[in-house]
């Protein structure tokens, strides 16, 4: 078959999968470019282009094309969940029978490997997540590497620890480049990557030999007009939203930074008559299924959504993208933003940055790579135990949250020095170095591309010029449409009214606080022993917080408090009064004050505290101000033990926050005696939770001496 054959053969399959069989559409130059090279030359190529420039069309033609040819499935891996859905209905348009493996339809794998086995699959598409589990690595891997007709890796800038999104899982890629069959081509794509980037993929990839296909396009996208509105306060950026939001075009996406902030967002939308939908990490399965039909079908105005949505869905005629806060890296930013517009003529694109995000920035920075005595200490406690560790056990013995140590064992897989078993993770052997440097200038680009944001938002140039170059697209030139270039299209006025709403909206304070109900796994290992369901009788119950560090509404009026530079002061007369509204609207809801005792109206007999090394006028003046308004005893504060003195407050995980806790507070006699034979609940104030532990703690030391329920009250929550 000659190349115009191939060319209109292949031409005949887009028309199939956009749904017009039989029409005129063809592939445009590049497109058939990357198309041929797969099918006709089966080479490697990494393909930069922006979003909606067709890259899923690539590899669909060129499977259809290849599994005529009698080459084995395509295998495509995309950390898209929503995406992936997608593709899957755009995929049987062409008659292509695609299915996937992500962690949303575990109870359909076993039917699906059969069905690649059979030869009934065409395209498989699997989440970065499977390459690291250890049955799908040594049973599924080793099979479909010998028969995989193309491999496609999407969103390939997830393998660089260089760009805005590293996801280790993706570094098993190599281990499946090396086990493919001479021949099979492999097709990697992304819409952000600038030239660092693109070079650390290639060249991980394999892509960077002198045989393989580079495509880099153009990133401009005519269809976006971007903008940037200021606007001094949360209250003003929701109330914005409530009375500009009918003003653009079709449906949309509004992003913010936290779970809590997409959750206060859509309470005071559809409080304001909007149909919103909320789509976070929190969201269960069956609820974001329906919340992306509705936006697909036009049922909702928007989805208000995290990053648990990113860049992963395709909806071509998406009319608008809002970010309610700036994210950290204008790379992450254009990615998001590129889902408007791509089938449309004029898509909004605006900006509404707010004093917290820095802030928040700093909360969920805690991703660098460990230090290197962190690291050693992984690396001795799996070669000392001499078999598997799980997560939770190798807490007991490394000072690092979870998702942290998840990733850097990770890392250290890829890098040969662990390996991922049955029943957890086991050394190698193998000699491990510590690349400082590398890891030094990852941090420095991290922060570069923090800097990088607060230029997008106060430059007066032209704002998609800006993001382009920072994706090292040497076509940057001014787009003549965003509010630098043409002038401020977005109107920033709130009325006095909606203003109102909002602010009363985000004053409203309380949010609920589980409690602990199991100790951490390990702690024997530390000489601690606690195991297993923490007894009922030794619980705290559920416990209120004014509000999440995390809000946009209370969370900025506690930050500053709570701040490590903050002076220890009394607490403020307006957090106290808020404290007060907490509890009376927690005495009024259903179970009242002790919803575990048959007397749901039981009063505190009275209010404890916390002692606190860094905020003692803080927790002390609330504790006592709390008593004093709620006519209710102040029983006095927990106190440090001598052996252990005050316990320091950072950021670690469970099994060492409790061995840091265990032993060291104690029950003074004189509230030991207040407790003494009182069945009534106890309100134990403390001014911050993160992991619960303080609070589990406090609770089971005062049921221990006397005490009945044990009520948490805390000023904020992190999360």
């Amino acid at each position: 078959m000659d190349n115009l054959e191939l060319r209109t053969e292949a031409d005949a399959i887009l028309a199939e999968l956009v749904g017009a069989p039989g029409s005129s559409a063809r592939l445009r130059e590049d497109q058939w470019q990357a198309v041929a090279a797969l099918v006709e030359e089966r080479r490697r190529a990494l393909v930069v282009q922006r979003t909606g420039w067709g890259k899923s069309a690539v590899y669909f033609v060129a499977t259809a094309l290849l599994r005529r040819r009698g080459s084995g499935p395509t295998v495509i891996i995309s950390p898209l969940l929503a995406l992936m859905r997608n593709q899957v209905e755009a995929a049987a348009r062409a008659g292509i029978q695609a299915r996937t493996i992500n962690s949303a339809n575990p109870e359909e794998w076993d039917a699906i490997y059969g069905e690649v086995e059979r030869g009934e699959t065409d395209v498989l598409l699997v989440s970065p997540e499977r390459l690291n589990s250890v049955d799908f690595r040594e049973q599924v891997l080793p099979k479909l590497a010998a028969t995989t007709g193309l491999l496609v890796v999407d969103e390939a800038h997830c393998i660089s620890d260089w760009g805005h999104d590293f996801r280790p899982d993706y570094r098993r890629l190599r281990a499946m480049l090396a086990e493919l069959a001479p021949g099979v081509p492999v097709l990697a794509t992304t819409a952000t990557a600038n030239a660092r980037v693109t070079a650390d993929v290639a060249e991980q990839l394999g892509t960077g030999a002198g045989e393989a296909l580079v495509l880099r396009g153009p990133l401009d996208r005519e269809s976006l007009r971007l903008g940037v509105v200021r606007l001094p306060d949360a209250a003003h950026r929701l109330g914005w939203l409530a009375e500009h939001l009918d003003e653009l075009q079709g449906s949309g996406i509004i992003y913010t930074l936290t779970v809590a902030a997409a959750e206060e967002a859509t309470v005071f939308l559809r409080q304001r008559g909007f149909n919103v939908a909320s789509y976070t990490g929190r969201t269960e399965n069956a609820d974001r299924l329906q919340a992306e039909v509705d936006l697909q079908e036009n049922r909702v105005k928007a989805l208000i959504a995290t990053s648990a949505l990113g860049m992963g869905f395709d909806k071509p005629d998406l009319g608008f993208v809002i970010h309610l806060g700036s994210p950290s890296s204008p790379i992450a930013y254009y990615q998001q933003v590129g889902r408007a517009g791509r089938g449309v003529e004029h898509a909004d694109v605006l900006l509404l940055p707010g004093k917290e995000d820095e802030a928040i920035w700093r909360y969920f920075a805690d991703t660098a790579f460990p230090p290197e005595a962190q690291v050693r200490q992984t690396l001795s406690a799996l070669a000392d135990a001499g078999r598997p560790l799980s997560v939770p056990v190798l807490e007991a013995a490394v000072d690092l949250r979870r998702t942290r140590l998840e990733t850097m064992l990770k890392v250290l897989d890829v890098d040969g020095a662990v390996k991922r078993v049955k029943g957890g993770w086991a050394s190698t052997g193998q000699p491990w170095a510590y690349d400082a440097e590398r890891y030094a200038w990852v941090a420095r680009q991290r922060a570069a591309e923090q800097q990088a944001m607060r230029d997008y938002v106060s430059t007066t140039g032209c704002r998609m010029e800006f993001l382009r170059r920072q994706l090292d697209d040497e076509g940057a030139v001014p787009c003549g449409r965003c509010d630098n270039c043409a002038g401020v299209w977005a109107d920033s006025s709130v009325s006095a009214e909606t203003l109102t709403g909002a602010a009363k909206e985000l004053d409203r304070p309380g949010v609920e606080i589980e409690p602990r109900r199991m100790w951490p796994t390990g702690m024997s290992a530390l000489g601690i022993d606690l195991k297993g369901r923490i007894p009922a009788k030794e619980q705290c119950s559920t416990g209120r917080a004014l509000g999440r560090l995390s809000d946009i509404g209370w969370g900025n009026r506690l930050r500053p408090l709570l701040a490590d530079d903050a002076p220890d002061a009394p607490v403020p007369d307006d957090v106290l009064r808020a404290a007060v509204a907490v509890l009376a609207d927690w005495a009024r809801s259903p179970g009242g004050w002790a919803p575990d005792v048959a007397d749901a109206s039981a009063r505190p007999v009275g209010v404890v505290a916390v002692p606190s090394s860094t905020r003692p006028q803080l927790v002390g003046s609330l504790a006592q101000g709390i008593a004093s308004i709620g006519r209710l005893p102040f029983l006095g504060a927990l106190t440090y033990t001598e052996a252990n003195g005050a316990h320091p407050a950072r950021r670690s995980n469970s099994a060492q926050r409790l061995r840091t806790l265990s032993g060291t507070f104690a029950v003074p006699e004189d509230l030991a005696a207040a407790l003494a034979g009182s069945a009534g609940p106890v309100l134990l104030v403390d001014d911050y939770t993160e992991t619960g532990w303080t609070l589990a703690v406090a609770a089971r030391l005062l049921r221990q001496a006397g005490g009945g329920q044990v009520l948490p009250l805390v000023l904020a929550a992190s999360g």
